[in-house]
């Protein structure tokens, strides 16, 4: 059988909706290797550097731009990525789940949730990349820097539950518009760990592209699972 032969076989059994999902998750996670031997390599060095110091005021690496104010702001979107708000974020969704009768799509969102901040360690622990040291740190850090931890997981977290809630809503606007605003706290929260100088920026675009990959990954999966009777099916149908 052709190449050409085996691939219109393949969208005949697959769906065009789930063939872009995999390609998506596919760029994402040659994105994020591609980010990883950059740094090793010390390739992004220049990148990185010049990012943060373009956020610091010129002669006075202690001072982001934009005054205190913006900086007492970064600090509380930092806050939506860390481990408290999201555990309390994903406790009301999955409480959420159970209350509307989708308790096997609960416990699937729990298994997730969790699966994603294992593989945020692990990645952390197999790069042990050191802190910025360029600029003062705007909070407290402990853990290695790639990827950035609180970028990853906001990501994993929030698209989690977005896709989630989605299947239990059918209006297209308001699945549309879980998607966006768990997009958009994902993004603000990278933005803040770069602003505040506890990571580089090639550690939250690393952190990004897992976090989404795993996301879209758990995503794909739901689906089948709905279709097989698993967990609940999309309320607009696992088709």
């Amino acid at each position: 059988m052709s190449l050409r032969a085996a691939f219109l076989n393949l969208t005949k059994r697959v769906e065009v909706i789930t063939l872009v999902v995999i390609v998506v998750i596919g760029g994402a996670l040659w994105a994020f290797v591609a980010l990883a031997a950059e740094m090793i390599e010390g390739d992004l060095h220049a990148f990185d550097q010049a990012v943060l110091l373009a956020l610091r005021t010129p002669g006075d690496l202690n001072n982001p731009i934009g005054g205190s104010q913006v900086e007492v702001a970064m600090r509380d979107l930092t806050a939506l990525g860390g481990v408290t708000v999201l555990t309390l974020i994903s406790l009301s969704v999955l409480v959420f789940l159970v209350l509307n009768r989708q308790r096997a799509s609960a416990v699937f969102l729990g298994i997730a949730i969790i699966g994603g901040q294992a593989l945020s360690h692990l990645a952390k622990l197999g790069f042990s990349r050191p802190r910025p040291d360029l600029v003062p740190h705007g909070v407290e850090v402990a853990t290695a820097s790639f990827p950035s931890g609180h970028s990853m997981m906001a990501a994993v977290t929030y698209l989690t539950l977005a896709v989630m809630l989605a299947r239990s809503e059918t209006q297209l606007g308001i699945r549309a518009f879980y998607i966006t605003v768990a997009a958009v706290l994902a993004m603000l929260v990278g933005i803040s760990r770069v602003y505040l100088g506890v990571h580089w920026p090639s550690d939250v675009l690393a952190g990004w592209t897992l976090g989404a990959a795993w996301a879209l990954g758990v995503w794909l999966l739901a689906r089948r699972m709905g279709r097989h009777g698993q967990i609940e099916p999309d309320k607009r149908g696992d088709t």
